[in-house]
């Protein structure tokens, strides 16, 4: 973030992290089918927030109740709730999101990030941004962009 960039929610209010789950031996077990499910892909979801030094998950913007797996069926369902209603880096969150699942995952999974209904003054404009394959496919061309989605998904020390 440059200097005398103001923030658009300059005082967000924190949530604590939740705490590390606790693997069971037959999900280390390899030849075990461990089918995936809702907390390891919200486990997935480490993802810095591109506004301020916080997790998403600290800015309660991305929670492991909005996030629905049907491993079965190969789908992954994400809702993301940005901290303010005109939240304009809302569409660079959910690229985030959907960039780190994309290279988390199996291909066979068909991935739908969206923004949490009513949370959001933009947010029809910028769930079909999301949903669209050659729009997003465009924006990870844009070497700028795909920056600042990478830092987004770099590990910082907690």
């Amino acid at each position: 973030m440059s200097e005398g960039t103001r923030l658009e929610n300059a005082n967000p209010v924190i949530f604590q992290r939740s705490g590390d789950r606790v693997q069971t031996a037959s999900e280390e077990d390899e030849d075990v089918h461990d089918p995936i499910d809702d907390r390891e892909i919200f486990d997935i979801l480490s993802i810095n927030d591109p506004e301020h030094p916080l997790s998403l998950e600290e800015l309660n913007v991305v929670e492991q109740v909005r996030v629905k797996v049907n491993d079965a069926e190969s789908t992954v369902g994400i809702e993301f709730t940005p901290t303010i209603p005109h939240c304009s880096m809302a569409t660079l969150i959910g690229l985030s999101i959907k960039v780190k699942l994309l290279r988390s995952l199996p291909d066979r999974f068909k991935i739908d990030v969206c923004i949490t209904p009513g949370t959001h003054a933009s947010e029809e404009a910028v769930n079909k941004q999301l949903a669209d394959k050659e729009r997003v496919a465009a924006a990870l061309e844009n070497a700028s962009l795909l920056e600042v989605v990478n830092q987004c998904l770099s590990t910082r020390s907690i």
